[in-house]
């Protein structure tokens, strides 16, 4: 407790305050300002990286595609001048141009290679075994025929009328001695160009001198304009059939800040930077769009950060200074309250130990105390198992004496009877018989009496077949009434397991039990197997008992509750039988675990010790 005498005065708080909010209004003023500069020189930098790079793939980009075309372009110049070609033009079997052009268009990569007539019909292709051959097909109102009928040599791109792929048509004239023979057409489609430009990492596309979107990585933007286009020269395109029927509709392209130029598409995500090139020898522009916004967003972090960072040192020598003006306030005041406190604090503590140190004492004794009861509940709750166990089978026992005193009488009565008439030998052998039943008797009394005690002392060596018959004693007359005959596996007369014999009595006479009624209740069923078993079998230093039965079984929820106290399956259960069995089996050292199936009945599982 501090005193009113060592305590701050009120108006102290507010003072110490108001230096901190205005030192923090600055800080933050500062690094807002500091970090708004930084975002926008960042955005500047990387746009200009980005326009850097947008120009370099542009260059990549032209030369891939100035590559493809000057390949190509040398495919009808020596077609041309093809003896084979001539012959075909002026009269021989076109036939066999077919299979030469299939071979040419396969190592040039060309997509077709035809030759046309004087009349402009194609009478050799290299797609002639196609669905969709030009053989026979008329292209003379196409502009490459015309253009090159007129001036030797065209170029054009356009849709296919057959095919209706898109493709760049070189086209050269054949002359004769005549006059013109016909005109060679090599048909180029960019697929692998266009595959190769979008390894760039980035869009790219080439518009003619129009603006009309040839070539691009973005499928949906072909045939797409730069800019509107007069309805009526859209019409004059369309009737060309150089497009098909493309609506030519302008790019989905605007410009997201007059400021930076920077681009955004309709149908793609983010900002692009462009650069745009002209492509040589042809009429055609080449635009190449990479996006921005990641390397905005890594120059933005990396500025601010490294601005943050220039800032933090001089914040932090202000906020040193300011702290250690006030702490030197401070000080002196919480020296006298400190004293004071901790003479208060040293007499409380030890209080405190003393108190706590007579409640350890007493928790001790008393958790002593209640371990000692918990072990005599755990051995009366045995005992009243065992007795419970006793109440169930009285019934059968009492049937199962009543019938040797039935027989004892009527050999006792025999016995006088033979004794009245001097014949001794008769009745010496109806004394014995009589001798025999008391002594049979008396093994019941005994087992049930033994069985009914309360199990003490330390765990021993038992004789594991004693057990077994004791607790078959002890359920012959239940097992008689429900017609259940057990299969019990044979146990060697040696073997020994650590234990004590009532208690282990008690535990197989538990799950048979168990496995009696479960079979009364679900009906005795005829099955290959036998309803109830038990089994034994030898591991090492360990001895597995099994009691195995046929009947109902029970699901997963009810098999994790069966060891979990005063949670039982049967209607007058008490759920506490098998947590016995399952404590008795842990002081002897051992294991009991259930498996059932629903349907298949359960078998449980005893492992203990063996004797050596």
């Amino acid at each position: 407790m501090v005193s009113p005498a060592t305590s701050p005065p009120v108006s102290a708080a507010p003072a110490a305050r108001w230096p901190w909010a205005v030192f923090t209004v600055v800080a933050l003023a500062l690094l807002a300002g500091a970090f708004l500069a930084a975002a926008n020189i960042g955005r500047n930098r990387a746009v200009a990286v980005a326009r850097a790079g947008a120009e370099n793939a542009a260059t990549l980009a032209i030369a891939v595609l100035r590559g493809e075309l000057e390949k190509q372009r040398a495919v009808p110049l020596i077609l041309a001048r093809d003896p084979d070609v001539h012959r075909a033009l002026e009269g021989g079997d076109p036939q066999e141009l077919d299979r030469k052009f299939d071979g040419i268009a396969r190592e040039t990569h060309s997509s077709v290679i035809y030759l046309l007539d004087r009349m402009g019909v194609a009478i050799a292709a290299s797609n002639w075994a196609e669905p969709v051959s030009f053989v026979g097909s008329d292209y003379s109102f196409r502009d490459y025929y015309l253009r090159a009928m007129a001036d030797g040599t065209a170029e054009q791109f356009a849709l296919g009328t057959v095919s209706n792929r898109p493709g760049f048509y070189i086209s050269r004239r054949i002359d004769g001695k005549q006059g013109p023979l016909g005109v060679i057409v090599v048909k180029v489609e960019f697929d692998r160009v266009e595959a190769d430009w979008t390894a760039l990492g980035g869009q790219a596309y080439v518009v003619d001198a129009r603006g009309v979107v040839l070539l691009t990585t973005v499928e949906a933007w072909r045939f797409h304009t730069e800019h509107p286009f007069d309805p009526k020269d859209a019409a004059a395109i369309r009737r060309s059939l150089q497009f098909g029927a493309a609506p030519l509709d302008p790019l989905p392209l605007i410009r997201a800040d007059t400021g930076s130029g920077l681009l955004r598409a309709a149908n793609l995500r983010g900002r692009f930077v462009d650069a745009r090139t002209p492509v040589p020898t042809t009429a055609w522009q080449l635009e190449v769009l990479l996006p921005v916004d990641h390397a905005i967003r890594t120059e933005q972090t990396s500025l601010q950060v490294l601005a943050a960072l220039l800032l933090m040192p001089g914040l932090g020598i202000g906020a040193v200074l300011l702290r250690r003006r006030r702490q030197a306030r401070a000080r002196l005041q919480a020296d006298a309250r400190i004293k004071a406190e901790l003479e208060q604090r040293v007499a409380a503590r030890t209080a405190e130990l003393a108190g706590a140190n007579a409640r350890l004492v007493e928790e001790i004794a008393e958790r002593g105390r209640a371990q000692e009861r918990l072990s005599d509940a755990r051995e009366e709750l045995a005992k009243a198992n065992r007795l419970a166990t006793l109440g169930q089978v009285t019934a059968g026992v009492a049937h199962e004496i009543n019938q040797p005193l039935a027989a004892i009488r009527t050999y006792a009565e025999n016995a006088r009877a033979f004794l009245a008439r001097g014949d001794a030998a008769p009745a010496a052998g109806a004394l014995g018989k009589v001798v025999g039943l008391t002594e049979r008797i008396g093994a019941i009394t005994d087992t049930l009496r033994g069985f009914a005690r309360r199990g003490t002392g330390a765990v021993e060596p038992v004789v594991l077949a004693d057990a077994v018959v004791g607790a078959l004693m002890i359920l012959d007359a239940p097992l008689r009434q429900s017609g259940i005959r057990p299969v019990v596996t044979a146990v060697p007369s040696g073997l020994r397991v650590m234990g004590r014999r009532v208690e282990l009595e008690q535990v197989l006479v538990n799950l048979m039990r168990n496995a009696i009624e479960a079979l009364a209740a679900d009906g005795i069923r005829t099955a290959p197997e036998a309803p109830l078993a038990l089994g034994f079998r030898v591991e090492g230093e360990h001895v597995v008992v099994t009691v195995a039965d046929r009947g109902p079984g029970m699901s997963e929820d009810e098999v994790a509750a069966l060891f979990t106290p005063f949670r039982s399956s049967k209607p007058r259960g008490l759920g506490l039988g098998l947590v016995i069995c399952h404590d008795i089996v842990s002081r002897f050292g051992g294991t009991l675990h259930a498996a059932c199936r629903p349907g298949e009945g359960c078998v449980f599982t005893i492992t203990l010790r063996r004797a050596t």
